[in-house]
């Protein structure tokens, strides 16, 4: 079987610049209406990639006659999957009062093979949410400890007062995309010279850091922003309009540039039972090595195969591997909607032991699910409908079908060895006879290979970690020691 597709969050580096980092933040301290007081009407930005303008992000303020603002956000962008072009649109509106607190939002998200609607209001502390996404509606409320703002181009708050070289701020914020709450940690590094389209101009440069990934943007002296980068290698830059509609059909693949390149050979064996890599990490990244198969220890990762339990032992039997999280329902892991029940309950059939549900759930994903790469927020909901999917859809229908099965269940991610590079991708660990067992539905695996490296267990306001590693990790797979090298 060969890995058609294996796109973990590669197109998220981007969209978090788009509307993860038009963030929802708690008010520091800051003079918002003069912010938005010096905003004009409208701000264009190109997205380039590898010296290509491939999308555009349109921003438009209407003051509102009662004081505040509507923001209009459009984005539009190009990406190479697969050799592939394919076309992503997102739409962001937000009700503002003339503080930038958030009264309502509305946000769309258009790809091939996906869409998601949210809408969302504020009444005191309370977000109400209405979500559509592959055919479904939901509705949820989210308590929050104070009123959300909403951040936009215009940041002349880091400016007032400019602070001093090395200086600190720390901003907790609200995603839309993951409806999850982060801190990020701002630091000014000063002035600073930087040639933009032939000029050289100066600017503040200031730096983000956020779950291990970093940001930098240059803001000129009214605080709106001139440049911003992504990791994956995103740029965007302010432009006049003319300019930052012209986009470019992406030449170079995604999914190739990212690729994690590798050194040394893999076992000749069909199965081994255990391989060492050596992994050079950026520091600061909190990534989840030790646990399970994996043990890592001054830089060398050792994955051990998993022995599978030899008797179909009932599920009753079983610990529950001390995550009860793994049994619950999530946003995009509907494993108590009645279809996902009746769908797990017909796959399932008479099945009591966990091993045997995991067999059968992990085949017929398998068998049934059209391996494509499709970009948006993975939803089991909406891939059972559609049929269709990359490692990601596969992951998260899986998880929903197993937990709807009583079958403790979590997402992983990492990379995985196809073709000379280790590739990001998505896969699962499932808790049978009290111990974790990695299960790749994309390829039929249980376990999975032991070319699968996990970095980062979680959904995905936890798989933004991958992209701290973009472009900073690198593999070398040590050679296996004989029995008479180790001592036995």
């Amino acid at each position: 079987m060969k890995l058609r597709v294996s796109i973990i969050l590669i197109w998220a580096a981007l969209v978090a610049l788009l509307v993860s980092r038009s963030l929802l933040i708690p008010e520091i301290d800051r003079d918002a209406p003069a912010a938005l007081a010096q905003a004009r009407e409208e701000s264009f930005y190109g997205i380039w990639s590898q010296n290509q303008r491939i999308g555009t992000v349109e921003n438009h303020f209407h003051p509102k006659p009662a004081g505040g603002f509507f923001l209009d956000q459009q984005a539009r962008f190009q990406l190479n999957i697969l050799n592939q072009s394919q076309r992503i649109d997102l739409h962001l509106t937000a009700d503002l009062d003339r503080r930038q607190r958030l009264h309502a939002f509305s946000l769309s998200f258009r790809a091939p093979f996906y869409s998601l609607d949210a809408r969302g209001t504020v009444t005191g502390h309370t977000l109400s949410l209405v979500i559509d996404s592959g055919g479904d509606r939901r509705r949820e409320t989210i308590a929050l400890s104070e009123a959300p703002f909403l951040e936009t181009q215009f940041r002349a708050y880091l400016l007032n007062p400019l602070p001093a070289l090395g200086h600190r701020v720390k901003i907790s914020f609200f995603d839309p995309l993951s409806l999850s709450r982060r801190e990020t940690v701002v630091e000014y590094l000063g002035k600073q010279k930087i040639l933009i389209k032939k000029r050289v101009v100066r600017l503040h440069h200031f730096r983000a850091h956020f779950s291990g990934i970093q940001i930098q943007f240059w803001l000129d002296e009214k605080g709106k922003v001139i440049k911003e980068t992504s990791p994956a290698g995103f740029v965007f830059l302010a432009e006049p309009k003319f300019k930052a509609r012209d986009i470019q059909a992406p030449r170079q693949e995604l999914l190739r540039a990212v690729a994690v390149p590798f050194t040394g050979t893999f076992p000749s064996v069909k199965t081994p039972g255990e391989v060492v890599y050596r992994l050079r990490l950026p520091s600061g990244v909190p990534l989840d090595l030790n646990g399970g198969r994996q043990v890592f220890k001054n830089g060398d990762l050792r994955v051990t195969r998993e022995d599978l339990p030899l008797d179909a032992v009932s599920e009753k039997n079983h610990s529950e591997c001390g995550a009860p999280e793994a049994m619950q329902p999530g946003r995009f892991i509907e494993s108590t909607h009645k279809e996902i029940v009746a769908r797990a309950e017909a796959i399932t059939g008479n099945e009591q032991s966990r091993l045997a549900k995991v067999r059968r759930l992990t085949a017929w994903i398998y068998t049934h699910i059209d391996k494509r790469p499709v970009i948006g927020l993975p939803d089991a909901l909406a891939t059972l409908h559609s049929r269709r999917g990359d490692c990601n859809e596969h992951a998260v229908l899986f998880a929903a079908l197993a937990r709807a099965s009583r079958v403790p269940t979590r997402i992983v991610s990492g990379v995985v060895l196809y073709r000379q590079r280790f590739y990001y991708h998505a896969w699962n660990e499932s808790c049978i006879d009290g111990r974790w067992i990695s299960v790749d539905s994309t390829r039929n695996q249980l376990p999975a290979d032991l070319t699968h490296i996990r970095l980062v267990i979680g959904n995905l306001a936890e798989q933004v970690r991958i992209g701290a590693l973009l472009g900073k990790l690198s593999i070398t797979i040590l050679p296996v020691k004989s029995d008479e090298q180790t001592g036995n």
